[in-house]
């Protein structure tokens, strides 16, 4: 939270000035007047006593990442739009446009160092802890599915062959998934070996 105190001939005239000083929009702030100027006087003309306003900015997680990320996408020459939810525990920050692709990377390289980043920008002007989830037209969740898919239809396989397959290297959260959706089938067990960034997930028939 930021809070300002400012003077001015109006309470209008006080508001610019405590919203230019915040460096924000003008519907993210709360004011509160604390003394009227004064009348007019003789001959129309103001009184000595000025408006004072306090102007205060309470901070977003959602707004101040969403001013990062298209700061980045302006940055890159990509054009872009963001849609902000909040659940109990996370701030979900979607984008959207055309070509994000590039926003996406290679199995979501790119996108994933973006919320590294966007969680390290916010976090910096926050005094509490946060967590940003950024994503790129849903791809998360379609990414979530396949992961699943893919790890029911290799369960099988293993299961019909009795022999374990080696997935290719994932990052913490794929692993994450693959791990959960399985950890039901009493007949198999998973577990992760090698270091990162080449870490992989094993599915195994489990021994009796």
């Amino acid at each position: 939270m930021r809070i300002v105190e400012k003077t001015g001939k109006t309470v209008e005239e006080a508001i610019a000035a405590g919203i230019q000083e915040l460096a924000v929009d003008r519907k993210y702030v709360q004011v509160e007047i604390i003394e009227e100027p004064a009348k007019k006087g003789l001959f129309g003309l103001f009184g000595t006593k000025l408006a004072k306003v306090r102007v205060t900015y309470q901070d977003d997680p959602g707004q101040l990442a969403t001013e990062f990320i298209l700061s980045v996408c302006k940055a890159m020459g990509v054009k872009a739009e963001t849609q902000v939810k909040k659940d109990s525990e996370h701030w979900h920050i979607n984008i959207t446009g055309p070509e994000l692709g590039i926003l996406i990377g290679r199995r979501g390289d790119t996108l994933d160092a973006l919320q590294y980043l966007t969680n390290l920008a916010v976090a910096k002007q926050l005094s509490e802890r946060v967590r940003i989830v950024v994503d790129v037209e849903g791809y998360r969740i379609r990414r979530e599915d396949t992961l699943i898919r893919l790890a029911k239809r290799l369960s099988d396989k293993v299961k019909r062959t009795g022999v374990k397959i080696v997935l290719e290297p994932m990052n913490p959260h794929e692993r994450r998934i693959i791990h959960t959706s399985l950890q039901d089938d009493n007949r198999i067990s998973t577990f992760s070996e090698g270091d990162d960034p080449n870490r992989r997930v094993v599915i195994a028939p489990k021994r009796g």
